[in-house]
């Protein structure tokens, strides 16, 4: 659909102050929202494209503020190669002839995404496992990273199901998201679709995505953080859902 210059601001502007909100809230969510909202009008190239510099920034401060950046960095060292060379595949999807695949994929992605928040899906992976598994997760997340701007998925249930403790879990999630964040931008700039102008409307995307994480912390001390996460699921859900219908039957 054709948009003029103040719908498109309305439309990235609100996109990103929601996301950041969710963000300062949860802890996470910054893609899935961001890049969910503005697909609905926006194609999905341009908006991952968009997400890249208020993603980066924000999975780099979780990323280092954590109690061990290199012992998680040699932990999953593994994972973070085959994020990096699973994006490199994903991303031709996203910038490929046929766009209604990749905004098909992120529908499933949010899909997914949500039903595991809302049933609170968790398991347990031990040492053995996680040798040959953490590879397997991160070539599958830099793929959905590459395809669709998002790496929560499986890598966020997957680093949960490692018993972490949250400081950890936090510290290692940042650095994963970070990692398929560069990919995706570096996948993009190869790809022709991160030039200067796209990198300038993504730092732009930095004010309103700041402004909701910091309304958001302050949120979190009032509103019971669970209820959030319920609605916050239900959301992503009703999104992801209605992505896929508009591709397959509208």
């Amino acid at each position: 659909m054709a948009l003029d210059i103040n719908d498109y601001t309305l439309i990235v502007g609100l996109a990103f102050l929601v996301a950041g909100f969710v963000k300062g809230v949860t802890g996470m969510g910054l893609p899935p929202i961001a890049i969910g909202l503005m697909a609905v009008v926006v194609a999905p190239v341009q908006a991952a494209a968009l997400i890249v510099v208020p993603s980066m920034v924000s999975n780099v401060w979780q990323m280092l503020i954590g109690p061990g950046f290199w012992l998680a960095l040699r932990r999953f060292a593994g994972l973070l190669v085959m994020v990096c060379m699973g994006a490199a595949f994903g991303v031709g999807v996203l910038t490929g002839s046929t766009p209604a695949y990749a905004t098909l994929v992120l529908g499933l992605v949010l899909f997914v995404y949500a039903v595991l928040g809302l049933f609170k899906f968790n398991m347990h992976v031990n040492a053995s496992q996680e040798r040959w598994a953490s590879p397997l997760v991160g070539g599958l997340t830099g793929f959905l990273a590459g395809a669709t701007g998002v790496s929560s998925v499986p890598s966020a249930p997957y680093m949960n199901s490692l018993g972490m403790d949250k400081d950890e879990l936090l510290q290692a999630l940042g650095l994963v998201f970070t990692v398929g964040t560069f990919a995706l931008a570096v996948g993009l700039y190869l790809k022709g679709r991160f030039e200067l102008a796209a990198a300038w409307e993504s730092t732009l995307c930095l004010i309103p995505t700041m402004v909701g994480v910091l309304a958001g912390q302050k949120c979190r001390a009032l509103l019971s953080a669970e209820t959030f996460k319920t609605v916050f699921f239900l959301g992503l859900l009703l999104l992801g859902s209605y992505m896929i219908a508009r591709v397959l039957w509208l």
